[in-house]
């Protein structure tokens, strides 16, 4: 008996195994040509997503975030509400605060994901409504801020000890920064856009002996004079290397290095879009196709909500999205609704190509007490799916508001960090009507429902980096296991870059579907697949990605590559 159980486990193993081959050999012709629309057609999870309170308090509200290569999280607020719930460590203190003589307070800190603690850290400026991103070697730049922090440079670098701070420059932005946006650039700079009453733009670093700030005309005609809509544009590079740039209800093609618009696009039907309206804009996922590429912009607010919203009346938010394919030679804007009105919404790719919306409210605009009604259901939208009716869907709802001054932000287990949410002039936790939102919850989307474990590709090795480094257009292969039994389905490869996100806006956020080149079984559970990187650094920026395995819909925890 004992040996024809044997027998018999044996023949499953084996059949077990000719069926994983065969999967495999199937699905590795698929994936040549991936599609993104299958990504939650197994997946949709009937919890709709999970909530989790990592934090109560972290002391500081999130104004802004960004991910670092080594899964820490920056996030800091403005340093002119008093005091924090944070205190500096080792006695430290500023003196040059406007509010308070002397400030013992943190208004920044540093998250570490994979333990969920945090320390403080020490901004010298204020840092209030300023704007980021990663250079290519991982450093934070941070530009810009209010009165004595505006034309302000900062750096945060990344470090294994827990002795990394923030560093002033010396060196000083051009002109005055605040609200303005920043994006990476193919050969490594930062370009700098905008702000208040600053229609220019500016770079870091600059280049010695060359003009150091370009007037930008655009950014003045589209500001209205009581709203000023033009603040934190949306900004996304093009595959040609040429920039997006979108305020108010317009868009242009920047050819930032002659200084000349190089193309005006439609305007956008509906409301408008930029701050204080504030909807957000996302650069749908590039794929095998680098020429191609779409914006997406969605929510905002009417004209005249924010003089309305002063007056206590709260005009109904924008339920509207547009679609631009602004790489066709007559480009139109598509437009579609999302299932209820949104202003202040961040909107995040997923690394299943997946858009998620959340954060905001229903009514009102961005500003102090100007908005009602908090969007609490995160929306999914799916680029792919062939049927508009079908491409949003509604997940479970928090239970936190996140109103004016929240901010989100792609993890590297795929999970969504919030935090945030402060819209009143201070810290204030009673007798309004939102409070100050010191916490910190993780959004875990379906996908990562326990229910989808045995699908979670989990990533071994990776083979190619030459001191962790990939040049554009290399071949490099990942290594990565599946559950027990389990044969490998359809997979795509994505690379995604993490965000500075702060006021509705992910700067530096793009995802690329990778192609693939080969795929093979190497053992009963493990495979190996080996991708193209992205051709050019307009396509991919110089510096660190998140790499995900996303097999049948669900995404692996990342590996981080850095292109150069």
């Amino acid at each position: 008996m004992a040996a024809f159980i044997n027998l018999f486990s044996l023949l499953l193993i084996l059949s077990l195994f000719t069926l994983i081959t065969s999967q495999f050999h199937r699905s590795s012709t698929a994936t040549f040509f991936p599609s993104l629309n299958f990504s939650f057609a197994a997946t949709t999870a009937p919890n709709g997503g999970q909530w989790t309170l990592l934090q109560k308090s972290v002391g500081v509200s999130a104004m802004h975030m960004q991910l670092l290569h080594n899964n820490k999280v920056v996030i800091f607020d403005r340093t002119d509400f008093g005091p924090s719930n944070l205190t500096l460590p080792d006695g430290k203190c500023r003196y040059n605060d406007e509010v308070l003589h002397q400030d013992c307070t943190a208004h920044s800190l540093l998250y570490d994901v994979a333990s969920n603690t945090f320390r403080p850290l020490m901004v010298q400026t204020d840092v209030w409504c300023s704007s980021g991103a990663v250079n290519s070697d991982g450093t934070l730049v941070q530009t810009g801020g209010y009165h004595d922090g505006d034309h302000k440079i900062r750096l945060f670098t990344p470090c294994l000890d827990e002795l990394c701070d923030w560093i002033e420059l010396q060196q000083n932005l051009t002109v005055q920064r605040w609200y303005s946006s920043d994006h990476i650039l193919p050969d490594g700079r930062i370009i700098v856009v905008g702000g208040r009453r600053a229609f220019s733009y500016e770079f870091f670093p600059t280049v010695l002996n060359q003009k150091s700030v370009f007037y930008f005309p655009f950014l003045k005609e589209t500001t209205d004079p009581k709203e000023e809509n033009n603040l934190y544009p949306f900004l996304h590079l093009l595959p040609d290397g040429n920039l997006f740039v979108f305020a108010n209800q317009r868009s242009v093609l920047l050819d930032y290095v002659n200084n000349k618009i190089v193309k005006e696009f439609p305007t956008i039907p509906g409301e408008k879009r930029t701050y204080p309206a504030t909807g957000s804009s996302v650069l749908l996922p590039l794929r095998l196709n680098p020429a191609a590429a779409e914006v997406m912009i969605c929510g905002g607010a009417r004209g005249g909500a924010y003089m309305k919203a002063a007056k206590g009346i709260f005009v109904p938010a924008s339920k509207t999205c547009g679609r631009l394919r602004v790489t066709d030679p007559d480009p139109k804007w598509v437009m579609e609704e999302m299932p209820s009105g949104r202003v202040m919404p961040d909107m995040l790719l997923l690394p299943t190509g997946a858009v998620i919306i959340l954060n905001g409210a229903e009514k009102g605009t961005a500003g102090w007490e100007y908005a009602v009604d908090p969007s609490l259901n995160p929306v999914l939208y799916f680029p792919d799916e062939p049927d508009p009716s079908k491409r949003f869907t509604v997940l479970n709802p928090t239970p936190v508001a996140r109103m004016y001054h929240s901010a989100a932000t792609l993890l590297p287990d795929g999970r969504i960090l919030v935090g945030g949410s402060n819209p009143h002039r201070w810290y204030n936790f009673t007798d309004v009507r939102y409070p100050t939102e010191l916490s910190l919850e993780a959004f875990s989307p379906p996908y990562m429902d326990p229910v989808y474990s045995h699908l979670r590709p989990s990533i071994l090795s990776v083979e190619g980096p030459t001191d962790n480094f990939i040049s554009y257009g290399q071949e490099f292969s990942i290594t990565f296991s599946l559950g027990l039994y389990q044969p490998v389905g359809e997979y795509i490869v994505t690379m995604v870059a993490p965000s500075f996100t702060t006021h509705s806006f992910a700067m530096n956020q793009r995802l690329m579907v990778l192609y693939i080149v080969s795929a093979e079984q190497l053992s009963t559970f493990a495979y190996k697949v080996t991708v193209y990187a992205p051709a050019t650094a307009n396509v991919a920026p110089p510096g660190y990605y998140m790499v995900f395995v996303v097999h049948q819909g669900v995404p692996s925890y990342c590996v981080w590559i850095r292109m150069k």
